[in-house]
């Protein structure tokens, strides 16, 4: 006989494996919309898959990190770097006995609400609704999935566990975030799950790794301009020192080398990670999950001296990535885009697509606009501004 790996077994092998720290899924707080729970998922699978089916999650292979999509084929889109972030999450709640489901599932959320052209983009977002809520991404994405998604006839959005959305969350002041969803059950007082913390941090080691990659790639950068760099000089001695060892059989192209060394640079912050968590955790006598929501501080992080490094790292991509001549002429292209499309949306509201226009009725004039722009991917954004600002292009 066949037996079936069913959601109870599922969830008892969660209470069997996961440390006493972390969050079951057999405890979630459940759905804004109740929902029958289906027998081959858990709460939070049900959860991830919900996310990898939704268009957010789809459109984000079109939009980027710092390059415009179309700019080059190797550069990271926002998918890829999700992607990423998710696996290494997974990897480091797994280390810790964390709930791998829940920790994997909001970093695949986490940047379903970026808007077109990476960073820019939502600088450019956040100017133009300064007076009327503001813009930020993590916060477009809760409003993403509570509202905006909309695949399911009894709901709008997609209806994610609770603690999903608290991850995603990041702990705002649900008083001045009334436009994100459904944000009033929230608890401020009380400190977010493991597994939310992980994802938070993974993502911003991520986002540095991937950013220096991709300027390497792209030519903005030279290895030997990161030389004195702390993080860089470490993985570099590592890798001379490995590729020593092998010899001949040793592959010593220049690609093959570079790529070794940003690997080895995000192992030594993930290795830092785990260890100085586990550190901070006993320090503070974290033996439930009571313990965790409890804590007067993060117990997720890199230790003093991996954060310092880290620190290094950033400020040298922000003098020499972030502020090249290449880099700025895309972020004011981002800028103009997005400005004139807001304001050419705002001031005829008609040249919306029809979903929107009904959308600008619920939500506002501002924030209905915004919500559309934001959902755009790059090579979109581009394509609706030359259909509204170039006289002959087709309509």
């Amino acid at each position: 006989m066949v037996e079936l790996l069913l959601r109870e077994e599922l969830q008892a092998r969660e209470r069997e494996t996961l440390a006493p720290w972390a969050f079951p899924s057999s405890a979630s707080q459940g759905r804004v919309h109740a929902e029958p729970e289906q027998n081959f998922h858990t709460p939070f699978q049900r959860d991830r898959e919900r996310v990898i089916h939704s268009r957010a999650f789809r459109r984000l292979q079109y939009k980027t990190q710092v390059f415009v999509n179309h700019e080059g084929d190797y550069y990271r889109t926002r998918l890829t770097h999700t992607i990423e972030v998710a696996q290494m999450a997974r990897t480091v709640a797994r280390t810790l006995r964390l709930n791998a489901d829940l920790c994997e599932t909001i970093a695949l959320a986490h940047d379903l609400g970026h808007p077109p052209f990476g960073h820019a983009g939502e600088r450019a977002l956040a100017k133009l609704l300064a007076e009327h809520g503001g813009f930020e991404h993590n916060a477009q994405a809760l409003r993403l999935v509570d509202l905006l998604e909309r695949r399911y006839t009894l709901f709008r959005g997609l209806n994610l566990s609770y603690e999903v959305r608290e991850g995603i969350w990041k702990r705002r002041d649900t008083t001045t975030c009334r436009h994100l969803g459904y944000v009033d059950t929230f608890d401020l007082a009380r400190a977010p799950l493991l597994e939310a913390q992980v994802a938070d941090v993974v993502d911003s080691i991520c986002y540095d790794h991937h950013d220096l990659d991709d300027a390497l790639k792209s030519g903005l950068l030279h290895p030997s301009e990161l030389s004195g760099i702390e993080l860089w000089d470490e993985a570099c001695a590592s890798v001379e020192a490995t590729m020593a060892a092998l010899g001949p059989a040793a592959d010593c192209a220049e690609r093959v080398r570079r790529q070794e060394i940003v690997r080895y640079l995000r192992h030594l912050q993930v290795r830092d990670l785990i260890q100085t968590t586990r550190d901070r955790m006993q320090a503070q006598g974290i033996t439930s999950l009571e313990d965790v929501r409890q804590a007067p501080v993060p117990l997720v992080g890199l230790s003093a001296e991996a954060t310092r490094k880290k620190r290094e790292l950033q400020e040298f991509l922000f003098r020499q990535v972030y502020r090249h001549y290449r880099v700025v002429r895309l972020v004011e292209k981002a800028r103009r885009t997005l400005n004139r499309l807001f304001e050419a949306f705002c001031e005829q509201p008609q040249q919306l697509p029809d979903e929107y226009r009904e959308w600008v009725e619920v939500a506002g004039l501002e924030r209905g606009v915004a919500d559309y722009l934001a959902g755009m991917t790059d090579r979109y954004a581009q394509h609706e501004y030359r259909k509204l600002f170039r006289p002959f292009e087709p309509m």
